[in-house]
């Protein structure tokens, strides 16, 4: 390094700041030829995945079982997380029989004092994913995140709400009032910004032993802090919404957010309509009415051709038998699966519309479609 001489004193010159810029970058490229093929990042990874700047990522601290098909995982997430508001979402990553495969899943408490994250996972039959979570993540798993979403969120300033939950549609219910209502080792909390909030909770689920998260509302209810209206299918029959104004007399004065199963937001929307009520609904899982005849899916660029009945999204068709798909949150939401059709037909099932295009008269960029809510409905052709 150059001097230059004071008098009494030698002083080192620093570099100049295109210098230190220069040799950063000379660092960074020597450190990319010694660990090629890889790169510093992906040893950075081995060591530090969840570090600032790294692909957002958690790590499983925790498992626990709920029922008997569903448990909570507890997650510490990297250090870019930006946080969530009770009743978001997050969609998580995990590797799958070498497919990453990506669902999303409510936040299951507030923003907690060590920074993590929670969410409650219900096994659905032939789940990939809600199998693998459920019943083989271990405390230590990694996972890949993307940031919370969603608008399902509890108004500020409080009111009267009804919350309708079916099933696992309590998650996002349940970190909402987990936050309004703190459980502690004395009891629950009700802090002064809750008492501007007064909540009736109409859970529905097939059983008693079925109902996730049944202890943590009733300790509520027994807590005064919300109101709980349970019904079994087994013990009380499917849930009428007609008797709606029975069970919750004072409805018209409430805000009813409701999320569960397809068939009981139509309901509740029908309901609300002709009642000019007001409701807000969440659902995460597609509900498919209309079951089109299939046929065979051709993958242009990679030449592979799947055969997919009617009542399979093509993207489930796709991965199921390896074709590495292009995907989001699987509900027709986020459009990360979109691709172009090239020639042939699909159906969307969440209403039954036909989609079509040919090959020569159809646009040079294809007909766009959501692969997650649509089936074959023939032959087609997708451009991926």
């Amino acid at each position: 390094m150059p001097t230059r001489n004071t008098g009494s004193m030698t002083i080192s010159a620093l570099p100049s700041r295109p210098a230190r810029s220069s040799l950063r970058q000379r660092m960074a490229r020597l450190a990319e030829r010694a660990t090629t093929p890889l790169l510093p990042a992906d040893y950075l990874d081995l060591f530090a995945p969840l570090r600032s700047g790294a692909e957002l990522r958690g790590r499983i601290t925790d498992v626990t079982p709920e029922t008997a098909d569903a448990a909570t995982l507890v997650l510490r997430p990297g250090a870019d997380w930006a946080g969530h508001v009770p009743g978001q979402y997050v969609r998580v990553g995990v590797d799958v029989d070498g497919v990453r495969q990506w669902r999303a899943y409510s936040l299951t408490h507030g923003p907690r004092a060590d920074g993590h994250i929670s969410i409650t996972v219900k096994a659905v039959p032939g789940g990939k994913v809600s199998n693998h979570l459920v019943h083989a993540a271990r405390p230590g798993t990694m996972v890949h995140l993307e940031q919370a979403t969603g608008e399902f969120v509890l108004p500020t300033g409080g009111g009267k709400f009804l919350f309708v939950t079916a099933g696992s549609g309590v998650t996002p219910v349940i970190g909402m009032l987990r936050n309004l209502f703190p459980a502690t080792d004395t009891g629950v909390l009700r802090p002064a910004r809750s008492a501007r909030y007064d909540i009736v909770v109409l859970h529905v689920a097939p059983s008693e032993p079925d109902s996730i998260f049944l202890t943590n509302l009733r300790g509520l209810d027994q807590a005064g802090a919300i109101r709980l209206i349970a019904r079994y299918d087994d013990e009380h029959g499917v849930l009428d919404i007609g008797a709606l104004d029975r069970l919750v007399p004072d409805l018209a004065e409430r805000t009813t957010l409701a999320c569960g199963p397809g068939g009981l937001l139509d309901a509740l929307q029908e309901h609300h309509d002709e009642r000019g009520l007001e409701l807000l609904t969440e659902q995460f899982r597609v509900a498919h009415r209309v079951v089109g005849e299939g046929g065979a899916v051709t993958f242009a660029r990679t030449g592979t051709t799947v055969e997919a009945d009617g009542a399979t999204p093509i993207l489930d068709a796709a991965e199921q038998a390896g074709v590495l798909m292009p995907s989001g949150c699987r509900m027709g939401i986020c459009f990360s699966c979109v691709l172009p059709l090239r020639d042939g037909a699909v159906r969307d099932l969440r209403n039954g519309e036909i989609t079509t295009a040919t090959r020569g008269e159809t646009g040079a960029d294809g007909v766009l479609v959501q692969t997650c809510v649509s089936a074959a409905a023939g032959a087609c052709d997708i451009d991926h």
